[in-house]
Parts: structure tokens; sequence; C-alpha cells
């Protein structure tokens, strides 16, 4: 079974961020045509310039992705643009600390929006199509950091455990050919984290590239007889 990914269409939310570049940046090395659904002009800015002229082969147009109507508007955009959308990879999403008492319900909000609202939106948009194919990869990301919870941080393991759960249940739900699952990274190497904890030690922090390598395969025709799984890395 080939990770070779020609003739296939992604969309990648977050695809501008840290780990957003770094799963497109692999997407592309295996041919795929990407989308990305961006909110920062700056980092598309960054990313098209880091991806050079492969970035011919980026699709992108400014959209909220935790806002339903736009997401569809933008995979609509997609779908008439290349005829098909095979991946979709929620890659948006947002960290607070706090424990219950500390953490405002407006914070809690943002957490659910950004975790996992921004999820179920990108798959109500993509689903359709998929199901009309055949044929379809989903991949949520997770957080190695909520399997088992965690304190400290509790809006945010919560909106990223229901990431898990919505994975699980959507892989029940949906057509043969498709597949749903997620991934569960420990603390990435990125400039962000490196910013909030300047005196941690880094050396069990994994690269943006190595959970960018793990999401491809899930992405590709090779993860097939997988769905349902939340894979920690």
């Amino acid at each position: 079974m080939s990770r070779d990914m020609t003739g296939r269409v992604a969309i990648v939310s977050g695809g501008t961020g840290a780990l957003g570049q770094a799963v497109v940046h692999r997407l592309l090395d295996a041919k795929a045509t990407v989308a990305i659904p961006y909110a920062v002009p700056a980092e598309l800015d960054a990313l098209r310039a880091r991806l050079g002229s492969a970035a011919e082969a980026v699709h992108a147009a400014e959209t909220d992705v935790t806002d339903e109507a736009a997401f569809a508007d933008f995979a609509k955009g997609v779908l008439g643009a290349y005829g098909r959308i095979d991946v979709l990879v929620n890659g948006v999403g947002g960290f607070a600390g706090g424990d219950l008492l500390s953490t405002p319900v407006a914070e809690w909000q943002r957490m659910m929006t950004l975790n996992l609202t921004s999820a179920v939106v990108g798959c109500r948009a993509a689903l359709p199509a998929m199901t009309a194919a055949g044929y379809g990869r989903v991949v949520n990301i997770a957080s190695r950091a909520v399997v088992p919870p965690l304190g400290g941080f509790i809006a945010y393991t919560v909106s990223k455990t229901a990431v898990i759960t919505l994975t699980q249940a959507l892989a029940r739900e949906v057509g043969r050919g498709i597949t749903v699952n997620a991934v569960m990274p420990s603390t990435m190497d990125t400039p962000g984290n490196r910013q909030a904890m300047p005196d941690a030690d880094r050396s069990s922090w994994v690269s943006t590239e190595a959970v960018a390598e793990l999401i491809a395969f899930l992405a590709s025709d090779a993860a097939a007889s997988i769905s349902g799984a939340a894979i920690p890395i």
C-alpha cells in the first residue's frame, strides 16, 4: 500500500501554525494538494515563503473554522476547484491553564470552541464529499497530556478528551472507506512552547515533523484498516 498521495486533496485547518506547517509540508512531499483555511495572513505568508515553489499546490482562503457556514463555504470552494476532498486534518487548537475554580466559564467556552467545535465543524464540512466518494481520511489532534487527565489545565484537558471521544464515536458513524483517527502528541517543540517554558527540559519534547509524519500516515492509503484510534506520540 502506497504512501504516495498524488491526486488527493487535503484540508488542513491550522495549516499555518507550527504543527500545521509541518503537516502541510509533509503532505505536499507526498504529492497531495493542500487547502488551508487560515486566520492570520502573516502566518500564511511565512508558510508560502518556507514552501517556495511548492506553494503552488496550496489553496488558501481566510476562514473562521469555528463558524459552520464559513467552513462549509471553504469546503465548497475546494470542491469547486478540485472536485474532491480526500483528507481532513483538524489542526486548530488552543491551550489554557487553570483549575476548575480559577477558570472562568468564558475560558471553558473558548477551549471547547477552539479544540472541539472546530473539529466538529470541519467534519461536518468535509464528510459529505467523502461520503459521496466512499473515501476519506479524518485526523484530529488530541493531546497525550490528557490521558490520564492531569490537573492544572482542566478546560484544555476536558476539551481535548472530548476530541478523542468525538474521534471514536464518529469512526462508528462514517461509511466504509472513511477512517477517523486522532493523534495525541506530548509537548511539541515549537517556538511558542519554547517561549512559554524557557527553562524546561526539552529532551523529551516531540518534533512537529514527527507528529506530521504520523498524521501523513493516517491520511494515506496505508492506514486504511485503522479507524477510531487515538495514538500517542
